[in-house]
């Protein structure tokens, strides 16, 4: 394969270097990669599209709080509520009051002999997962943007310490979900970027496309762990694009929400119905605070 610079592609294409460089840097380019500080791009790497996208309320007001570090709003809501439950699915001890405090304070409030550091870390680390969904819910997800989730959020844990554990790279080995095999770590790579090229093709994305995504990427079990929290961000990432609105898988939804997964593809009103579930209370909160969808 042979590649291009930032330069060389910026020459063949009559655009601006720091625009292929933002290309590159939000994962637009694909097969783009950096040597240092040099990106190389492959030669038959094509110009992204440009798509103009309407920008819902929700995700408006999402972008204003963000920046104005309101509290007390859809934002700040959203941050506790999204960081809490699926943290908590995948086995955090922290309580929702404690994720709100260390959300709001930058402290636990308080502690318990048996309080993790791990679920503290990838508490703050999620803060910033839904912060990098809310910069970047305009555009079409990449395996650049999946990777860059996986490694904001496993940043800094004990996982990271671990030489086999690739933080922010696909797994190294074979893993199962509830004693159910997943996809080889050597072809996950073609199994993700094939879901992806099926899904950014859809012209109209539907409920059902972004659920039915979701299963495929559980399935396919790319990360070595951290496969659950970064699938159900994508599926936030998924609803804001997409002008739907979005959801929240709550604790009292867990079992039904694995039941769902278990059955996708033979009894699909199971997740289609939990998920509708958990949109009605997202939709309870849009509610409450005013913001159309």
């Amino acid at each position: 394969m042979e590649y291009l610079s930032v330069a060389q592609f910026a020459e063949k294409y009559g655009i601006n270097e720091r625009t292929v460089r933002n290309y590159c840097a939000t994962g637009k380019m694909e097969g783009a990669f950096l040597v240092g500080k040099t990106w190389n791009i492959p030669s038959d790497a094509v110009l992204p599209e440009r798509t103009k996208t309407k920008t819902t309320p929700l995700l408006t007001t999402l972008r204003e709080q963000k920046e104005s570090k309101l509290k007390g709003g859809i934002y700040h809501r959203t941050q506790v509520e999204l960081t809490y439950s699926s943290n908590h699915i995948e086995g955090s001890r922290l309580t929702k009051d404690q994720t709100r405090f260390i959300f709001e304070t930058n402290t636990l409030g308080f502690a318990s002999k048996n309080t993790n550091v791990d679920d503290i870390i990838e508490t703050v680390n999620h803060f910033r997962c839904i912060d990098f969904v809310i910069d970047h819910a305009h555009e079409k997800i990449t395996e650049s943007h999946i990777k860059q989730l996986h490694s904001i959020l496993k940043e800094s844990t004990s996982d990271s310490r671990k030489s086999w554990f690739a933080v922010g790279a696909y797994k190294r080995f074979p893993n199962e979900i509830g004693f159910e095999e997943t996809t080889l770590p050597e072809d996950v790579h073609s199994r993700v970027k094939t879901l992806l090229a099926a899904y950014n093709a859809l012209k109209k994305v539907k409920f059902d496309d972004i659920i039915d995504f979701h299963v495929q990427f559980e399935r396919i079990h790319p990360f070595q762990d951290g496969n659950g929290r970064v699938g159900r961000l994508l599926m936030f990432w998924q609803c804001l694009k997409s002008g739907i609105v979005p959801f929240i898988i709550t604790e009292n939804l867990r079992l039904y929400y694995y039941r769902g997964i278990q059955n996708w593809g033979k009894h699909n009103a199971f997740l289609r119905d939990t998920c509708l579930s958990a949109q009605d209370d997202y939709k309870a909160l849009l509610d409450y605070f005013r913001i159309k969808y």
